[in-house]
Protein backbone atom coordinates (compact mmCIF):
# COMPACT_ATOMS: atom_id res chain seq x y z
CA UNK A 1 0.00 0.00 0.00
CA UNK A 2 3.09 2.40 0.92
CA UNK A 3 4.41 1.48 -2.50
CA UNK A 4 1.13 2.46 -4.33
CA UNK A 5 0.84 5.79 -2.48
CA UNK A 6 5.02 6.84 -3.31
CA UNK A 7 4.43 6.19 -6.90
CA UNK A 8 1.53 7.89 -6.81
CA UNK A 9 3.25 11.21 -5.59
CA UNK A 10 5.80 10.90 -8.08
CA UNK A 11 3.53 10.69 -10.80
CA UNK A 12 2.40 14.21 -9.60
CA UNK A 13 5.14 15.19 -8.80
CA UNK A 14 6.62 14.44 -13.04
CA UNK A 15 3.68 15.94 -13.94
CA UNK A 16 3.56 19.18 -11.91
CA UNK A 17 7.22 19.41 -13.61
CA UNK A 18 5.98 18.92 -17.32
CA UNK A 19 3.64 21.59 -16.17
CA UNK A 20 6.42 23.96 -15.24
CA UNK A 21 8.36 23.27 -18.28
CA UNK A 22 5.67 23.81 -20.52
CA UNK A 23 4.62 27.25 -18.73
CA UNK A 24 8.60 28.37 -19.01
CA UNK A 25 8.88 27.10 -23.10
CA UNK A 26 5.69 29.06 -24.28
CA UNK A 27 6.70 32.77 -22.33
CA UNK A 28 10.03 31.84 -24.11
CA UNK A 29 8.40 31.75 -27.55
CA UNK A 30 6.44 34.28 -26.91
CA UNK A 31 8.76 36.84 -26.04
CA UNK A 32 10.88 36.02 -28.85
CA UNK A 33 8.10 36.74 -31.12
CA UNK A 34 7.46 39.86 -29.87
CA UNK A 35 11.27 40.99 -30.44
CA UNK A 36 10.74 39.86 -33.87
CA UNK A 37 7.59 40.82 -35.42
CA UNK A 38 5.56 43.26 -32.49
CA UNK A 39 7.85 45.75 -31.22
CA UNK A 40 9.31 47.55 -34.45
CA UNK A 41 6.07 47.81 -36.23
CA UNK A 42 4.60 51.13 -34.28
CA UNK A 43 7.93 52.59 -33.96
CA UNK A 44 8.06 55.68 -36.87
CA UNK A 45 11.91 55.31 -38.01
CA UNK A 46 13.50 58.13 -40.01
CA UNK A 47 14.69 57.64 -43.80
CA UNK A 48 18.36 57.73 -44.54
CA UNK A 49 19.95 60.47 -45.86
CA UNK A 50 22.10 59.96 -48.34
CA UNK A 51 25.83 60.81 -47.69
CA UNK A 52 25.24 62.91 -51.11
CA UNK A 53 22.94 65.24 -49.81
CA UNK A 54 24.85 66.34 -46.34
CA UNK A 55 28.20 67.40 -48.14
CA UNK A 56 27.98 70.43 -49.96
CA UNK A 57 30.97 72.41 -50.88
CA UNK A 58 31.93 75.12 -53.60
CA UNK A 59 35.98 74.99 -55.27
CA UNK A 60 38.02 77.49 -55.34
CA UNK A 61 39.67 78.42 -58.30
CA UNK A 62 42.39 80.29 -56.63
CA UNK A 63 45.83 77.82 -57.04
CA UNK A 64 47.28 79.18 -54.39
CA UNK A 65 44.35 77.60 -52.07
CA UNK A 66 45.05 74.28 -51.79
CA UNK A 67 41.85 73.02 -49.86
CA UNK A 68 41.28 69.41 -49.58
CA UNK A 69 38.39 68.33 -52.11
CA UNK A 70 35.34 67.00 -50.76
CA UNK A 71 35.00 62.99 -51.84
CA UNK A 72 31.76 61.37 -51.58
CA UNK A 73 33.24 58.06 -50.49
CA UNK A 74 30.25 56.42 -50.92
CA UNK A 75 30.08 56.84 -54.81
CA UNK A 76 34.08 56.86 -55.06
CA UNK A 77 34.25 53.44 -53.57
CA UNK A 78 31.10 51.59 -53.98
CA UNK A 79 30.17 52.10 -57.56
CA UNK A 80 28.38 48.91 -58.72
CA UNK A 81 28.18 49.62 -62.44
CA UNK A 82 28.98 45.64 -63.24
CA UNK A 83 32.40 46.54 -64.49
CA UNK A 84 34.85 45.17 -61.89
CA UNK A 85 39.51 44.74 -62.41
CA UNK A 86 40.13 41.38 -62.29
CA UNK A 87 43.92 41.71 -60.41
CA UNK A 88 46.22 39.44 -59.66
CA UNK A 89 48.33 40.46 -56.42
CA UNK A 90 51.65 39.05 -55.27
CA UNK A 91 50.11 38.83 -51.60
CA UNK A 92 46.45 38.61 -51.65
CA UNK A 93 46.26 36.50 -54.73
CA UNK A 94 43.30 37.23 -56.99
CA UNK A 95 40.89 40.21 -56.30
CA UNK A 96 38.58 42.24 -58.09
CA UNK A 97 39.06 46.21 -57.61
CA UNK A 98 35.20 48.25 -58.72
CA UNK A 99 35.78 50.48 -61.61
CA UNK A 100 35.43 54.10 -60.75
CA UNK A 101 32.67 55.41 -63.12
CA UNK A 102 34.05 58.84 -63.41
CA UNK A 103 38.11 58.45 -63.98
CA UNK A 104 38.31 57.53 -67.82
CA UNK A 105 39.40 54.30 -69.31
CA UNK A 106 42.06 53.92 -71.21
CA UNK A 107 41.43 54.15 -75.24
CA UNK A 108 44.51 52.65 -76.67
CA UNK A 109 44.02 49.60 -78.63
CA UNK A 110 46.64 47.23 -77.68
CA UNK A 111 46.57 45.75 -80.92
CA UNK A 112 48.17 48.65 -82.69
CA UNK A 113 50.97 48.41 -80.06
CA UNK A 114 53.61 47.05 -81.65
CA UNK A 115 57.62 46.32 -80.48
CA UNK A 116 60.00 46.02 -83.07
CA UNK A 117 63.99 46.46 -82.80
CA UNK A 118 63.41 46.58 -78.61
CA UNK A 119 61.22 49.73 -79.13
CA UNK A 120 57.47 50.26 -78.30
CA UNK A 121 55.61 52.42 -80.41
CA UNK A 122 51.64 53.03 -81.47
CA UNK A 123 50.61 53.52 -84.55
CA UNK A 124 47.07 54.08 -86.15
CA UNK A 125 46.82 52.71 -89.49
CA UNK A 126 50.87 53.02 -91.35
CA UNK A 127 50.97 56.30 -89.20
CA UNK A 128 53.86 56.11 -85.73
CA UNK A 129 51.96 57.99 -83.56
CA UNK A 130 53.83 57.93 -80.24
CA UNK A 131 56.66 59.58 -79.09
CA UNK A 132 59.82 57.47 -78.25
CA UNK A 133 61.46 58.48 -75.26
CA UNK A 134 63.52 58.13 -72.28
CA UNK A 135 64.06 59.55 -68.47
CA UNK A 136 67.52 60.33 -66.75
CA UNK A 137 69.50 61.11 -63.91
CA UNK A 138 72.52 61.11 -62.33
CA UNK A 139 72.63 57.17 -62.03
CA UNK A 140 73.46 57.40 -66.11
CA UNK A 141 76.77 59.19 -65.75
CA UNK A 142 77.76 61.26 -68.92
CA UNK A 143 75.55 61.30 -71.70
CA UNK A 144 76.55 61.60 -75.56
CA UNK A 145 72.73 63.55 -75.96
CA UNK A 146 73.94 64.02 -79.55
CA UNK A 147 73.85 59.87 -80.00
CA UNK A 148 70.51 59.63 -78.29
CA UNK A 149 68.94 61.63 -80.65
CA UNK A 150 70.58 60.35 -83.60
CA UNK A 151 69.33 56.92 -82.08
CA UNK A 152 65.38 58.15 -82.72
CA UNK A 153 64.62 59.51 -78.84
CA UNK A 154 62.94 62.43 -79.21
CA UNK A 155 61.72 63.35 -75.41
CA UNK A 156 63.35 62.84 -72.31
CA UNK A 157 62.05 63.16 -68.53
CA UNK A 158 65.04 64.59 -66.82
CA UNK A 159 65.36 64.14 -62.39
CA UNK A 160 66.16 67.54 -61.01
CA UNK A 161 66.37 66.00 -57.49
CA UNK A 162 64.97 64.00 -54.68
CA UNK A 163 63.61 63.84 -51.24
CA UNK A 164 65.31 61.41 -48.79
CA UNK A 165 63.06 58.35 -47.86
CA UNK A 166 64.68 58.71 -44.07
CA UNK A 167 65.80 62.15 -42.85
CA UNK A 168 63.89 64.14 -45.97
CA UNK A 169 66.48 66.54 -46.87
CA UNK A 170 65.98 67.61 -50.73
CA UNK A 171 68.49 67.39 -52.64
CA UNK A 172 69.41 68.50 -56.48
CA UNK A 173 70.48 65.54 -59.14
CA UNK A 174 73.95 65.85 -59.53
CA UNK A 175 73.78 65.60 -63.55
CA UNK A 176 70.29 67.69 -63.83
CA UNK A 177 71.85 71.27 -65.23
CA UNK A 178 73.87 69.07 -67.44
CA UNK A 179 71.22 67.15 -68.77
CA UNK A 180 69.22 69.77 -69.26
CA UNK A 181 71.69 71.41 -71.40
CA UNK A 182 72.91 69.32 -73.31
CA UNK A 183 69.34 67.64 -74.72
CA UNK A 184 67.87 70.56 -75.63
CA UNK A 185 71.17 71.22 -77.32
CA UNK A 186 71.07 68.04 -79.02
CA UNK A 187 67.64 68.73 -79.91
CA UNK A 188 65.52 66.42 -77.79
CA UNK A 189 62.92 67.83 -75.62
CA UNK A 190 62.91 67.49 -72.13
CA UNK A 191 60.60 67.47 -69.48
CA UNK A 192 61.48 67.25 -65.72
CA UNK A 193 60.51 65.10 -62.66
CA UNK A 194 60.95 65.14 -58.56
CA UNK A 195 61.40 62.04 -56.70
CA UNK A 196 59.20 62.54 -53.92
CA UNK A 197 59.05 61.60 -50.07
CA UNK A 198 56.34 64.05 -49.09
CA UNK A 199 54.51 63.21 -46.11
CA UNK A 200 52.22 66.69 -46.42
CA UNK A 201 50.89 69.36 -48.72
CA UNK A 202 53.80 71.58 -47.14
CA UNK A 203 56.02 69.54 -48.20
CA UNK A 204 54.85 68.61 -51.70
CA UNK A 205 54.80 72.26 -51.79
CA UNK A 206 58.23 72.73 -50.86
CA UNK A 207 59.44 70.19 -53.70
CA UNK A 208 57.20 72.39 -56.12
CA UNK A 209 59.23 75.14 -55.26
CA UNK A 210 62.23 73.59 -55.52
CA UNK A 211 61.65 72.29 -58.74
CA UNK A 212 60.88 75.57 -60.34
CA UNK A 213 63.05 77.71 -59.33
CA UNK A 214 65.72 75.04 -60.50
CA UNK A 215 64.29 74.66 -63.97
CA UNK A 216 63.69 78.48 -64.45
CA UNK A 217 66.53 79.23 -66.89
CA UNK A 218 65.66 75.98 -69.47
CA UNK A 219 63.67 75.30 -71.86
CA UNK A 220 60.83 72.90 -70.56
CA UNK A 221 57.88 71.65 -73.24
CA UNK A 222 57.10 68.40 -71.06
CA UNK A 223 55.18 67.86 -68.07
CA UNK A 224 57.21 68.35 -64.44
CA UNK A 225 56.41 65.19 -62.72
CA UNK A 226 55.13 64.45 -59.23
CA UNK A 227 57.06 60.86 -58.57
CA UNK A 228 55.88 60.01 -55.24
CA UNK A 229 56.81 55.78 -54.32
CA UNK A 230 56.50 53.56 -51.82
CA UNK A 231 60.36 52.27 -50.45
CA UNK A 232 60.27 48.42 -50.10
CA UNK A 233 63.00 46.86 -48.02
CA UNK A 234 63.40 49.28 -45.55
CA UNK A 235 61.73 51.78 -43.30
CA UNK A 236 60.70 54.74 -45.07
CA UNK A 237 59.31 58.17 -43.61
CA UNK A 238 56.25 57.62 -46.21
CA UNK A 239 55.24 54.57 -44.72
CA UNK A 240 52.49 55.74 -42.87
CA UNK A 241 50.59 58.01 -45.62
CA UNK A 242 47.71 57.52 -46.08
CA UNK A 243 45.71 58.00 -49.53
CA UNK A 244 43.86 61.10 -48.61
CA UNK A 245 47.14 62.84 -47.51
CA UNK A 246 48.94 61.15 -50.79
CA UNK A 247 46.41 62.82 -52.75
CA UNK A 248 46.66 65.60 -51.22
CA UNK A 249 50.43 66.26 -51.80
CA UNK A 250 49.38 65.08 -55.79
CA UNK A 251 47.27 67.97 -55.76
CA UNK A 252 49.16 70.06 -53.64
CA UNK A 253 52.41 69.61 -56.05
CA UNK A 254 50.77 69.92 -59.33
CA UNK A 255 48.49 73.09 -58.68
CA UNK A 256 51.51 74.46 -57.89
CA UNK A 257 53.34 73.59 -61.36
CA UNK A 258 50.26 74.41 -63.16
CA UNK A 259 50.07 78.19 -61.68
CA UNK A 260 53.73 78.80 -62.51
CA UNK A 261 52.56 78.07 -65.54
CA UNK A 262 53.71 74.18 -66.94
CA UNK A 263 52.22 70.95 -67.23
CA UNK A 264 52.30 68.33 -64.15
CA UNK A 265 51.98 65.08 -64.68
CA UNK A 266 52.13 62.37 -61.90
CA UNK A 267 54.31 59.15 -62.51
CA UNK A 268 53.17 55.55 -60.66
CA UNK A 269 53.77 52.24 -61.41
CA UNK A 270 50.61 50.15 -61.91
CA UNK A 271 50.48 48.74 -58.44
CA UNK A 272 50.62 51.48 -56.41
CA UNK A 273 48.11 53.84 -59.13
CA UNK A 274 45.30 51.06 -58.26
CA UNK A 275 45.62 50.39 -54.91
CA UNK A 276 46.43 53.38 -53.16
CA UNK A 277 45.84 56.49 -55.54
CA UNK A 278 42.87 58.02 -54.97
CA UNK A 279 42.07 58.42 -58.93
CA UNK A 280 38.55 60.44 -58.52
CA UNK A 281 40.39 63.22 -57.36
CA UNK A 282 43.40 63.27 -59.92
CA UNK A 283 41.60 63.21 -63.19
CA UNK A 284 42.61 66.70 -63.72
CA UNK A 285 46.19 65.61 -64.33
CA UNK A 286 48.00 64.27 -67.11
CA UNK A 287 49.08 59.88 -65.50
CA UNK A 288 52.52 59.04 -66.39
CA UNK A 289 52.39 54.64 -66.17
CA UNK A 290 55.19 52.43 -64.95
CA UNK A 291 54.49 49.04 -66.17
CA UNK A 292 56.63 46.38 -67.57
CA UNK A 293 55.64 44.22 -69.97
CA UNK A 294 54.71 44.25 -73.68
CA UNK A 295 51.39 45.80 -73.48
CA UNK A 296 50.02 47.68 -70.51
CA UNK A 297 47.27 45.84 -68.49
CA UNK A 298 46.14 49.30 -66.38
CA UNK A 299 42.55 49.93 -67.23
CA UNK A 300 42.52 53.70 -66.87
CA UNK A 301 43.57 56.20 -69.30
CA UNK A 302 47.35 57.44 -69.32
CA UNK A 303 49.67 59.56 -71.27
CA UNK A 304 52.58 58.52 -71.14
CA UNK A 305 54.18 55.28 -70.37
CA UNK A 306 57.34 53.55 -69.06
CA UNK A 307 57.20 50.16 -70.41
CA UNK A 308 61.21 49.18 -69.59
CA UNK A 309 63.89 49.58 -66.84
CA UNK A 310 66.78 48.04 -69.05
CA UNK A 311 66.87 49.52 -71.94
CA UNK A 312 70.17 50.22 -74.27
CA UNK A 313 70.62 53.27 -76.11
CA UNK A 314 73.63 54.36 -77.92
CA UNK A 315 75.14 57.23 -76.14
CA UNK A 316 74.47 55.88 -72.74
CA UNK A 317 76.24 53.47 -70.59
CA UNK A 318 74.06 50.95 -69.27
CA UNK A 319 70.45 50.69 -68.83
CA UNK A 320 68.03 53.38 -69.09
CA UNK A 321 64.31 53.42 -68.38
CA UNK A 322 62.41 53.23 -71.90
CA UNK A 323 59.28 55.45 -72.48
CA UNK A 324 56.32 56.18 -75.14
CA UNK A 325 54.34 59.33 -75.07
CA UNK A 326 50.75 59.29 -76.91
CA UNK A 327 50.73 63.04 -76.56
CA UNK A 328 53.00 65.75 -78.34
CA UNK A 329 53.66 68.00 -75.38
CA UNK A 330 56.09 70.47 -77.33
CA UNK A 331 52.93 70.90 -79.74
CA UNK A 332 49.94 70.82 -78.01
CA UNK A 333 46.33 71.28 -79.53
CA UNK A 334 44.74 74.76 -79.34
CA UNK A 335 42.81 74.81 -76.34
CA UNK A 336 39.04 75.44 -76.59
CA UNK A 337 37.17 77.80 -74.51
CA UNK A 338 36.08 76.47 -71.26
CA UNK A 339 32.25 76.74 -70.09
CA UNK A 340 31.87 78.65 -66.81
CA UNK A 341 31.49 76.72 -64.18
CA UNK A 342 32.00 76.76 -60.38
CA UNK A 343 33.47 73.28 -60.12
CA UNK A 344 36.12 71.37 -61.91
CA UNK A 345 35.27 69.69 -64.60
CA UNK A 346 36.71 66.41 -64.89
CA UNK A 347 35.94 66.02 -68.90
CA UNK A 348 37.78 68.85 -69.67
CA UNK A 349 40.57 68.07 -67.72
CA UNK A 350 40.85 64.50 -69.72
CA UNK A 351 42.47 64.21 -73.53
CA UNK A 352 42.29 62.56 -76.16
CA UNK A 353 44.75 60.02 -75.47
CA UNK A 354 46.26 59.53 -79.19
CA UNK A 355 48.33 62.11 -80.94
CA UNK A 356 46.73 63.74 -84.19
CA UNK A 357 47.73 63.08 -87.34
CA UNK A 358 50.50 66.19 -87.46
CA UNK A 359 52.60 64.25 -84.52
CA UNK A 360 55.70 62.97 -85.89
CA UNK A 361 58.15 59.89 -84.56
CA UNK A 362 61.20 59.66 -85.21
CA UNK A 363 61.39 55.83 -84.41
CA UNK A 364 61.85 53.78 -87.63
CA UNK A 365 61.86 50.33 -88.67
CA UNK A 366 65.21 51.02 -89.48
CA UNK A 367 67.03 52.46 -86.09
CA UNK A 368 70.12 51.04 -85.24
CA UNK A 369 69.57 51.19 -81.98
CA UNK A 370 68.63 48.35 -80.02
CA UNK A 371 66.98 47.85 -76.57
CA UNK A 372 66.65 45.04 -73.97
CA UNK A 373 63.04 45.27 -73.20
CA UNK A 374 61.82 43.98 -69.93
CA UNK A 375 59.06 41.18 -70.66
CA UNK A 376 58.26 40.72 -67.17
CA UNK A 377 55.34 41.39 -65.00
CA UNK A 378 54.19 39.83 -61.40
CA UNK A 379 50.14 41.15 -61.90
CA UNK A 380 47.64 41.27 -64.38
CA UNK A 381 44.31 42.63 -65.06
CA UNK A 382 41.29 42.18 -67.19
CA UNK A 383 37.74 43.94 -67.22
CA UNK A 384 34.75 41.60 -66.81
CA UNK A 385 31.47 42.89 -67.23
CA UNK A 386 28.47 41.39 -65.29
CA UNK A 387 25.32 40.27 -66.83
CA UNK A 388 22.45 42.80 -65.52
Amino acid sequence: MSDRTERKNKRKSYKGLAITELIIILGLVCGLSWDLFIRDRGSNKEAAVPASKQVSSASSEDPEARTKAVIEKEETFYQLNGKKILYNDGALGQVYLPVFENVPACSLNMNDLVTRNGYSFYREGSNITSIAGIDVSEYQHDINWEQVKAAGVDFAIIRVGYRTYGGGEMTYDTKFKENLEKADAAGVKVGVYFFSQAVSTEEAIEEADFVLDAIKPYNITYPVVFDWELIYGETARTDSVGVDMLADCCVAFCERIKSAGYTPMIYQNKNTSLMKLDLPRLTGYDFWLAEYNTAPTYYYDFQMWQYSSTGYIPGIDGSVDMNICFKDYSNPAPEQPAETSTAPSSEAATETIASTSTAVSSVTETSTATVTASQTDTTTATTTTSKE
